[in-house]
């Protein structure tokens, strides 16, 4: 989709923002530009949409040479975000969304209702927001918005400007899962600058790791994360990347511990003679539905004072920390801490698969360290005895 060729961007004082630049993105991909200040990655972006002309070099789109595309019709048909947003103040939030449709001759009701779409997309109710303008709403409305304007036209290609650095952290985090859920559906192709790695971890399904006009690193998250190519991507993604790691690492089923399961209504003898057959000191509990309920201790269903007829709904305890199958290890982390557990349930849609203990969870991140490494399946990988254990 987008394919850049030895493209290089210098200027008369002798800078060199890009130098010799060649990569591909695959159509439907999201590729984050990550590096400091003045690395070239707004520079490489903004040469998509020929807002910068390269020096030298070719950058195809579909296969076409851009240069030779009017650069306003360019412009109308490749979806911009920046990071103040870029709102006419004079303008409905609506008529804001409905720009590039406008600009491209869409009839004004067609533009207007493809905008109340996209509004509502974006979680903003056009019949709440759509007449407002944009002083009367949030920072992380009007990014949203911008977003909306953005893919109103329904353009293949969106390049975003470091589009949620100028909000709060928790309103970033926000945006962030709500262009992830767009970007499940939509399938945009997307170069995301950014400046932070976190962000480039988190949305990127490729990063291009910059330094001086030069790509340092180009691979997946994990990669990046797990096998820095150079010293400067090292230092770059930091000395927590084990930690960073624990986003891009998702949890699979060979992950999982498999401990006895009794049912609510299962009766208190049964359940202990499970337990025992099993030398396992609790049990996960089940609805009737087999839902998660929680856990029982195999203490609470050997007691001698059990009542005749007892089940074990009478000694359940409930256990709330769950997550589905396929979630980060840095929420199944956060599940832990926040709930105290020494397991999380873990999910294939309602149906309980296992659990995920802080142990197996330390033996998925190493799996995943060996397994990007030596470019083999997670799943293939032989541990040693987990140090300490």
């Amino acid at each position: 989709m987008i394919r850049f060729e030895h493209v290089t961007k210098s200027y008369a004082d002798g800078t060199t923002a890009v130098d010799d630049l060649s990569f591909e993105v695959a159509k439907g991909e999201l590729i984050t530009l990550v590096g400091p200040s003045g690395c070239g990655k707004t520079t490489t972006m903004k040469m998509v949409n020929r807002l910068i002309e390269p020096t030298s070099g070719t950058i195809r789109l579909d296969g076409r040479d851009i240069s030779a595309i009017d650069p306003v019709e360019l412009r109308r048909h490749i979806g911009y975000v920046i990071q103040q947003v870029g709102l006419f103040p004079h303008k409905t939030v609506l008529d804001n969304t409905a720009t590039v449709p406008h600009l491209l001759g869409w009839p004004r009701k067609k533009a207007r209702t493809r905008a109340a779409e996209l509004l509502d997309l974006v979680g903003l109710d056009p019949s709440t927001y759509g007449d407002r303008y944009p002083d009367q709403l949030s920072g992380g409305q009007r990014q949203r918005v911008g977003v909306a304007r953005a893919l109103a036209a329904d353009p293949p290609v969106l390049l975003m400007d470091e589009p949620f650095g100028a909000v709060d952290p928790v309103v970033r985090e926000h945006l962030q899962n709500e262009f992830l859920r767009l970007q499940s559906t939509l399938h945009k192709t997307v170069l995301f600058v950014t400046h932070d790695i976190e962000e480039a971890v988190r949305l990127g399904d490729r990063i291009a790791v910059y330094g001086a006009g030069r790509i340092e690193q180009f691979d997946t998250p994990a990669t990046v994360l797990g096998a820095p190519a150079t010293p400067y991507t090292a230092e770059f993604v930091g000395a927590d990347r084990g930690l960073k790691r624990l986003s891009v690492t998702p949890v699979e089923t060979g992950d999982l511990e498999h401990p006895p399961v009794v049912h609510l209504d299962d009766p208190t003898d049964r359940a202990a003679a499970r337990l025992a057959a099993d030398g396992a000191p609790w049990a996960v509990v089940l609805d009737a539905d087999g839902s998660v309920h929680g856990w029982v201790p195999a203490t609470a269903l050997a007691k001698k004072s059990l009542t005749k007829g007892a089940t074990v709904r009478d000694h359940a305890r409930r256990m709330d920390a769950r997550l589905p199958l396929g979630a980060p290890l840095r929420q199944a982390l956060g599940a832990m801490l926040q709930h105290d557990a020494g397991w999380i349930a873990v999910l294939d849609g309602d149906r309980f698969l296992g659990v995920l203990t802080p142990a197996r969870l330390h033996a998925a991140l190493r799996r995943s360290t060996t397994a990007d490494a030596s470019n083999i399946p997670r799943g293939e990988v032989a541990l040693d005895t987990v140090p300490g254990a």
